[in-house]
């Protein structure tokens, strides 16, 4: 049968009215639904172009995912410059493996949301990390800080949690505070808690307590002992009258944990007795020092600050305390 042309045209104008018809309808139902706009902790961490080795190490470690879950979340984040201040870079994050990177972000990562707010006044509340350890987090006149390190932006809101954002990395405990003195190749110290543990008229429970009670130690470096060494001159630790030995290594112990953050100018007693001066800001680059009554006007740098441990905290110094 055939369809005479003007029918055929109206026809096929019809079919294509109705075709556009459809076509926009079902653009204008498109349009009306609602957009969302994931703003989860990784959506704010991968917009934020401070956060790009943050970012990488994320992803790398398989917690991208996570932190897009509906937590409750509260991340200390380190940026690129707190990355930087640390020592690490993006081949950093190359060179480690997911696992290790994991173990480091998890001790980032609280699984509840803690507003600065919600921080209570005074010094290391301690905090349950989704890793299993603990940080601790103290306010105080001039900030908040986690394990002495401090929060340089706060409240950074996300649909699962919030961020708080910190001017170094945080590296989780290696081991009580003879175990971490070990790995990080303090062997002179090592040495000298070993003899003083040991040796005839020694004390043996110093080495069981200082890795067991809660302690803060201020190190000191290999370097620090050649020195001491020479100005003795002495070219060994086990030349050292035993009660000198012990009366010195007690002389750099202080009871309880104290961050950087929870030092000031002025005394600062110790836990055997007697007392160091501490100067936020009179060591090399501006950086602080501790001074012991024995060692004059010899003040020792405060070089690494924050090393946590299971039991404790130490500082890394460049000279030895005299009493």
């Amino acid at each position: 049968m055939k369809i005479n042309k003007k029918f055929r045209s109206l026809f096929m104008a019809f079919a294509l009215g109705t075709a556009l018809m459809t076509t926009v309808s079902s653009c204008s139902k498109d349009d009306d639904a609602p957009v969302v706009v994931s703003n989860t902790i990784t959506d704010k961490v991968v917009a934020d172009a401070s956060f790009s080795i943050l970012e990488k190490a994320v992803i790398k470690a398989g917690l991208d995912g996570t932190l897009k879950g509906a937590g409750p979340f509260t991340v200390f984040a380190p940026d690129d410059a707190a990355f930087a201040a640390s020592g690490i870079t993006s081949a950093t994050i190359d060179a480690l493996t997911a696992n290790d990177l994991k173990a480091i972000l998890l001790y980032h990562t609280i699984g509840s949301k803690i507003l600065a707010a919600d921080v209570p006044a005074g010094p290391n509340a301690k905090v349950v990390t989704a890793g299993g350890d603990s940080v601790f987090v103290t306010k105080n006149a001039s900030g908040v800080y986690v394990n002495g390190i401090k929060v340089t932006a706060a409240d950074i809101a996300a649909d699962n949690g919030v961020i708080h954002k910190i001017g170094r990395v945080l590296n989780p405990p290696a081991g009580n505070i003879v175990e971490t003195a070990v790995a990080a190749g303090l062997d002179s110290l090592v040495k000298a808690v070993t003899v003083a543990t040991n040796a005839p008229g020694g004390d043996p429970t110093l080495a069981g307590t200082l890795s067991s009670a809660k302690l803060t130690v201020f190190a000191p470096t290999n370097q620090a002992f050649t020195d001491v060494l020479a100005a003795l001159s002495l070219t060994d630790i086990n030349q050292i009258p035993i009660g000198t030995l012990l009366a010195v290594l007690r002389y750099h112990v202080v009871g309880g944990r104290a961050f950087s953050s929870d030092l000031a100018n002025g005394n600062l007693g110790m836990l055997a007795g007697g007392n160091t001066t501490i100067n936020l800001t009179n060591g090399t680059g501006g950086g602080p020092t501790i001074l012991g009554n024995g060692n004059g006007s010899n003040k020792s740098n405060i070089v690494a600050t924050n090393v946590v441990c299971r039991n404790g905290v130490v500082h890394l110094i460049d000279r030895v305390l005299l009493p």
